[in-house]
């Protein structure tokens, strides 16, 4: 079970390290109806995690099965094409960064988040999660990983469990920390939110590089 918790954690922190919902969790918690459509946001992310990682899961589960010390090339070639469609998002995001002067852009959607309710933010952070290409990739990964592997259902449980609490980290402890002292947090978030915007691209670009090479190294090495 560590060997597959290892596993997993590029693909977790992967999606935790995703500066689009984060900023859009500040926008939330900055908006005139923080606390529902925070919360409502989070568990929408938390939801969509979930989903996704089970359903790729149980997907991957279905692979025949082979001897434990015998080579894997069918999850070795999919975790290397994985790896493969995140170093081309990789150059894509480098591509697509804001030069010196210029004003990052944002998606549209971003603009209606203070007219937002729970509902809406619960779908928006369905949307981020379960539907972004991105995330769908890491949860592939995530999903290859836990399903491939030769665990018990409680193991399986557990190791879901870690993947999705570090996926979600990074929205749920700025809106945990917002519910709990609003007046302290208000200021650092909007420094966060600042910074984020301005470095996006590079951010993504840094991770998607760092994972999709990690991803194909670890794909050759079922061979």
């Amino acid at each position: 079970m560590n060997g597959v918790i290892g596993d997993i954690l590029p693909s977790a922190l992967g999606i935790a390290i995703s500066p689009i919902p984060i900023i859009a969790a500040i926008l939330m918690l900055l908006s005139p109806r923080a606390k529902g459509t925070s919360v409502g946001f989070l568990l929408g992310w938390v939801v969509g995690i979930i989903v996704a990682l089970v359903v790729f899961t149980l997907l991957s589960s279905i692979i025949p099965a082979s001897d434990p010390n015998a080579a894997k090339p069918i999850v070795g070639w999919i975790t290397i094409i994985l790896g493969v469609l995140l170093l081309l998002l990789a150059v894509q995001q480098w591509r697509g960064r804001p030069h010196v002067g210029q004003e990052p852009a944002l998606p549209g959607w971003m603009k209606s988040i203070d007219s937002m309710n729970a509902g809406r933010g619960f779908g928006l952070g369905f949307l981020l999660s379960a539907v972004n290409p991105k995330n769908l990739l890491l949860a592939v990964a995530g999903g290859l990983a836990i399903g491939s592997a030769a665990l018990s259902i409680g193991q399986t449980v557990i190791v879901s469990a870690i993947f999705v609490v570090i996926a979600a980290s990074t929205v749920l402890i700025p809106v945990v920390a917002y519910l709990i002292a609003s007046k302290q947090m208000t200021a650092p978030l909007e420094r966060l939110r600042v910074w984020l915007v301005h470095n996006n691209a590079a951010i993504l670009a840094t991770l998607l590089l760092v994972i999709g090479v990690v991803l194909i190294g670890k794909g050759i090495a079922h061979f």
